[in-house]
């Protein structure tokens, strides 16, 4: 059975495309699914059909019938991966920027789970399903940085425990927008899901859950500055919420930000992972040098 969402467009949304307005609001649809969806006749304005192109108007009714979603398999793909470490519970990959975790509506192919479904063969935790096996924590499409991977059901649990009691190191290095007149600090603030931007979390009291993050300038630039941030939970969009509700958007993220010429989405690096690892009971920690693209904002900044 189908599920039908309704939609209203404001003020501020006349003359968006529909397309863009709908896969905006419901995040489950990329543009190109809402792109299908208007081609099959299932998106409708004001109870008419309607094409991908139609530009809106203030107090428009948008409907979008949304298909049950079909059972998918992630299949093999010979997909280069950047590996920091592997052993016989778990691997860490160093994700490169553009890359999509795992599949889903509009991501098919090409994503992490598809290159490690052909590295490891079957050895990988099934605990998160077909779709997501071994994954034991993401990271965004435009994030870049490490990933631990667990390649069985007792490493996956005992990570996500860590995970779960905030023993799990995670830091992170970003550029963040303006001038920060504290160069340390905790945000203390709960994360939930945005009332009417579906694609978005936002701080807030209602449905929410409590979420942490500790941040350290490391140097100014004028108008931005480069940061590096310690996760004590890992809420979806953690970062770039916590960040954005300061007054300091990251570099690039043109979902709580603004766009930045020469990047594709937020300037964010998940630098170091630590942990107890399942087997041997030893704490381990790995690190990642900063990408390309990284190095060459920062020297941008440098010269401004």
């Amino acid at each position: 059975m189908s599920e039908k969402i309704l939609l209203t467009a404001a003020e501020t949304d006349a003359g968006s495309r529909l397309d863009k307005y709908v896969s905006d609001n419901i995040a489950e649809l990329t543009r190109s699914a809402v792109q299908g969806l208007c081609e099959t006749g299932t998106v409708y304005v004001n109870n008419r059909v309607a094409s991908k192109n139609y530009r809106l108007r203030a107090g428009d009714s948008i409907t979008a019938e949304i298909p049950e979603p079909q059972p998918m398999d992630a299949v093999p793909e010979n997909i280069p991966l950047d590996i920091v470490y592997e052993d016989g519970d778990l691997l860490i990959v160093n994700k490169p920027k553009g890359m999509v975790v795992h599949p889903a509506h509009g991501n098919y192919t090409g994503t992490l789970v598809n290159a490690l479904l052909y590295h490891c063969v079957d050895s990988l935790s099934g605990i998160n399903g077909i779709i997501r096996p071994g994954i034991v924590h993401r990271i965004d499409k435009n994030t870049s940085g490490l990933l631990i991977v667990a390649k069985n059901d007792a490493s996956h649990l005992h990570l996500a425990e860590q995970i779960k009691a905030h023993s799990f190191t995670r830091e992170y290095e970003a550029v963040a927008s303006g001038y920060f007149k504290e160069t340390s600090g905790t945000v203390d603030a709960p994360i939930g899901r945005h009332k009417t931007d579906r694609k978005k979390m936002c701080v807030t009291r209602e449905n929410s859950r409590n979420a942490v993050t500790h941040y350290e300038v490391l140097r100014q630039f004028g108008g931005y500055a480069h940061v590096r941030l310690q996760l004590e939970t890992g809420r979806t969009h953690q970062i770039r919420v916590h960040l954005a509700y300061i007054g300091h958007p990251i570099l690039g993220d043109d979902m709580y930000g603004k766009p930045y010429k020469g990047i594709d989405g937020q300037c964010l690096h998940a630098r170091k992972i630590g942990f107890i690892h399942p087997s041997t009971g030893k704490y381990m920690e790995f690190s990642s040098e900063l990408p390309d693209y990284f190095r060459t904002v920062l020297s941008r900044l440098e010269k401004t």
